[in-house]
């Protein structure tokens, strides 16, 4: 017997919930655990539906909220959900109602806790690449500086799924390529906005980075997290393509449009303190495709679960959690956004390899994991409504403010 025979055996009924609407805070969930079974397809929007369901987990029953949509209808289209600043957090119906959103999802797994480094600010950036209306925002920490469960074997930080100017969703890598031209020769720009520079490297932050301290992206190491953070580090301010100031540890505060502060540590700090105040610098960057020959519209990380129809080889099937994931069908045309719900009669949730077999039943070739457990939060408005709703119970009894997510946008 298959689970979703099983699912229908159980027989189904509507989740109903109340929430409430902050200004600030977002939508607020009050309301009972799900009644447990499933609802038919309700359109939030043209070209966009939602419904939920139950499954069966090895550890027990889980309730499943899916958005399906539809890029062939010229209507709809998908953005990167973001509160303006890649180091700053907010919750996904807030961030959906500022940004006009008609559905949305969390996204991507990100610095949640600096407990391993005292004193160190917690940047609340997120692991992977993000691209917000074609426009680069930043680049992917090394893999061992990733917050989120192990990755499955062949992945990496670098790993998106996004969309292109061609309206398609892939799978894909984005890499960073950079360079920084000094008066001495070419030096190799190894970060863009990320919490977390590799060893020896240099790191550049822009305007889109935010208020937060750079200090953090200076600690652990290339394969430990939790390192120590190194004391060998240089930052330099550059300005309309100059140097105008210097200091021997990362600074924090909002980086002004037109600057960009190159943050060095270990032989990349050893090669920054070459420069001088006043010396032309130019510092160019961005984010190469490992497969797709078109430009994305809109991108961000997580790690593959299905590629061609196929589970990747060595994802868990031990640890439940509730779960985020995006699936995609149809050529890159159709969509199904995936999340379970935190209820505490569901919140041991599915794992990951159960996540992936659950995505190729409902249809998806290729799917993908995003941030899961307090973070996993699905919003849609109802019909009629210019606010959204939190449809499932996040897990850890309110929304999480998160910095990033998958929002739907429609048009009459």
């Amino acid at each position: 017997m298959t689970r979703r025979q099983k699912r229908s055996r159980a027989g189904r009924s509507v989740l109903s919930f109340v929430t409430a609407f902050g200004a600030l805070a977002g939508a607020a969930l009050v309301g009972a655990a799900p009644a447990g079974a499933a609802s038919a397809a309700t359109a939030i929007a043209p070209g966009v539906t939602y419904r939920q369901f139950d499954l069966q987990g090895s550890k027990g029953p889980a309730h499943a909220h899916l958005l399906t949509v539809d890029l062939r209808d010229p209507r709809v289209r998908l953005g990167l959900l973001y509160p303006g600043a890649v180091a700053a957090r907010a919750t996904v119906s807030r961030l959906a109602d500022a940004q006009g959103a008609v559905a949305g999802v969390n996204g991507d797994f990100f610095d949640i806790s600096e407990t391993q480094h005292p004193g160190v600010e917690a940047t609340g950036a997120t692991d992977g690449p993000a691209i917000a209306a074609g426009h680069v925002l930043k680049a992917a920490v090394p893999d061992g500086q990733r917050f989120g469960p192990a990755l499955p074997p062949g992945t990496s930080t670098e790993d998106v799924f996004g969309v292109g100017v061609d309206r398609r969703a892939r799978l894909d890598g984005l890499a960073l390529e950079g360079t920084i031209r000094t008066p001495a020769g070419r030096l190799p720009l190894r970060g863009l906005n990320q919490f977390a520079l590799p060893e020896n490297s240099i790191g550049a932050f822009t305007s889109d980075w935010g208020a937060a301290s750079r200090v953090r992206a200076t600690c652990g190491t290339d394969t430990d997290r939790g390192a120590a953070c190194s004391t060998d580090t240089y930052e330099v301010t550059v300005r309309r393509g100059r140097v105008v100031a210097a200091a021997d540890t990362p600074g924090q505060g909002p980086v002004a449009a037109g600057t960009t502060v190159l943050v060095g540590r270990e032989e990349g700090a050893r090669q920054l303190r070459k420069l001088s105040e006043g010396e032309p610098v130019k510092v160019t960057h961005r984010l190469v495709a490992a497969h797709s020959k078109v430009a994305y519209r809109f991108a961000l990380g997580g790690y593959p679960l299905l590629r061609r129809g196929q589970p990747l080889p060595g994802l868990d099937g031990t640890v439940s959690a509730v779960r985020t994931a995006v699936g995609i069908t149809d050529g890159g045309r159709r969509l199904l956004l995936f999340a379970l719900d935190g209820a505490p009669d569901y919140r041991k949730g599915l794992t990951i390899a159960e996540v992936a077999e659950e995505m190729r039943e409902l249809g998806a070739a290729d799917a993908f994991s995003l941030d899961g457990g307090g973070s996993t939060t699905l919003v849609a408005r109802a019909p009629g409504a210019s606010t959204v709703t939190v449809r499932n119970h996040p897990s850890g009894d309110a929304e999480r403010p998160v910095p990033n997510g998958i929002g739907v946008f429609t048009k009459p």
